[in-house]
């Protein structure tokens, strides 16, 4: 198969991948798959790092954000961009990944349904990592059809494999080593924290840090009863809020700046 062929193959298989993960997310959510809808099993598992029910609505958003992505991957002027040969099946797996989740969760197979999750983030990092988001040069056009959908789902699908893995524990019957459900969630809540400031101050990925802001502030309303819970996320939408716009400044990219 031809380099050129192989493009216009692989554009194709993107736009099946990403019209099948939408028909079959709709489907289970409007006909109830095996009787319940996503959200319901996931009220079946409470955890305290799990948020309220709105700030799921951010679907709509990564499901818009990754249309404007396949339509524009898949115009003929872009069969031989750079982003599409790094990108590779990727996307393809993520899909596959998502709708294996899809199943499993509905059946009831939220261990299993962990497995999936984190091949689906694997394969959204390994995305995250070949495109260089925040540190390659593109043009605007490029960073908003192709960078920001990919930023905004790798975020959102952090929260959703920490949602997931305490689902499972909690489907299990996990002790937690004795600590109290608040200390996890704490926990939680700063590891999230660590890890989102690391990557606004080495990519000032903006969009990162807005996806961690609207989870922290969706657990924040859902755990209102649990001051500790209440101070760690509050407290994080702050620092990473400063930190954001100290990256806007610029201020992290002159400190990081080699001299010379």
């Amino acid at each position: 198969m031809s380099s050129s062929r192989g493009s216009v193959f692989l554009q194709g298989a993107n736009i099946a991948a990403y019209l099948a993960t939408v028909a079959i997310n709709a489907f289970a959510n409007a006909a109830a798959l095996n009787g319940r809808t996503t959200g319901e099993i996931s009220d079946a598992y409470p955890t305290l790092v799990s948020p309220s029910g709105y700030v799921f609505s951010i679907w709509g958003v990564i499901y818009a954000l990754l249309l404007a992505f396949a339509i524009f991957q898949a115009l003929p002027r872009n069969r031989d961009k750079p982003f599409l040969g790094r990108i590779g099946g990727l996307f393809v797996l993520s899909c596959a990944a998502n709708i294996i989740w899809l199943f499993l969760w509905h059946y009831l197979q939220i261990v299993l349904s962990t497995i999936a999750m984190f091949v689906l983030l694997g394969a959204l990092v390994a995305i995250y990592l070949r495109l260089r988001i925040g540190r390659s040069e593109v043009t605007l056009r490029e960073k908003l059809l192709v960078h920001l959908p990919f930023s905004v789902y790798l975020r959102w699908l952090t929260v959703a494999a920490i949602a997931n893995v305490a689902a499972a524990l909690t489907a299990i019957g996990w002790t937690r080593w004795g600590l109290s459900g608040v200390v996890w969630a704490d926990l939680v809540i700063i590891v999230a924290l660590i890890i989102t400031l690391a990557v606004i101050v080495t990519r000032r990925d903006i969009a990162y840090g807005l996806v961690i802001i609207w989870a922290l502030i969706g657990i924040a309303v859902k755990q209102v009863g649990e001051q500790s819970i209440l101070i760690a996320a509050g407290a994080s939408v702050v620092i990473i809020a400063i930190t954001l716009i100290l990256a806007r400044s610029g201020l992290f990219t002159k400190a990081l700046k080699p001299p010379g």
